[in-house]
């Protein structure tokens, strides 16, 4: 099964994505990853993609799609995939779309994972990270046993410069503007199913295994 999993920033995107691809045997799919992995591989299209970050310029979308269909036409994706933070417009969307019928194959399900923007807020300024090993921690919901100090490492913990309000609040418009058009989108084709985040990480994942169950 192919599957998409949206959601804003903070809503639990990379936790949900860890429990699908370990319990679905499925290819997780990120563009930050693949980008990564093309580079280092010295490809073609990752060669393409390092002359613009070099210049400092995002990478246009032909040459994610191109990275795109190079991943998702290898043997491990033939099992199926999930794919994470992409689509993130509606053009996106129909590029992706193409790919996908060269390749003979399409979109199973899109999982959208719904939360309160003022409960996000909480989440995401609340978090603070290792800058040694990348440890997440939450002055509310997940303490390290001595304040501001990494478990790990015993490195003081920072909060990220994209955690703030006034830099979530500017995500989180940008969000909303360009994937109401994709919800609805997937919602018309009758394979969007809502996720309400806003729950423990179990229940969260329970809520998905009941929408994959009728996949199976």
């Amino acid at each position: 099964m192919n599957i998409l999993i949206i959601g804003a920033p903070g809503s639990g995107k990379g936790t949900m994505s860890e429990k699908i691809v370990a319990n679905y045997k499925l290819l997780h799919v990120s563009t930050g990853d693949m980008l990564r992995a093309a580079i280092k591989e010295e490809s073609p299209v990752g060669l393409e993609a390092q002359s613009y970050m070099n210049a400092g310029k995002l990478v246009p979308d032909d040459v994610i799609n191109k990275l795109i269909k190079e991943r998702l036409n290898k043997d491990d994706a033939l099992n199926g995939f999930l794919m994470d933070g992409f689509p993130r417009n509606l053009a996106q969307v129909k590029s992706f779309e193409a790919i996908l019928n060269e390749l003979g194959k399409k979109i199973d399900l899109v999982l959208n994972l719904e939360i309160d923007d003022l409960i996000l807020e909480k989440r995401i300024t609340g978090r603070r990270i290792c800058p040694e090993c990348g440890a997440i921690y939450h002055i509310e919901t997940k303490k390290p046993k001595v304040d501001g100090i990494c478990d790990n490492t015993g490195a003081t913990l920072i909060q990220r410069k994209d955690d703030t309000v006034e830099s979530l609040k500017t995500r989180l418009e940008t969000y909303h503007t360009l994937t109401k058009p994709i919800i609805e989108y997937y919602k018309n084709l009758g394979i969007l199913r809502n996720i309400n985040a806003d729950q423990t990480t179990d229940k969260v994942f329970e809520a998905i295994q009941k929408e994959l169950k009728e996949l199976i």
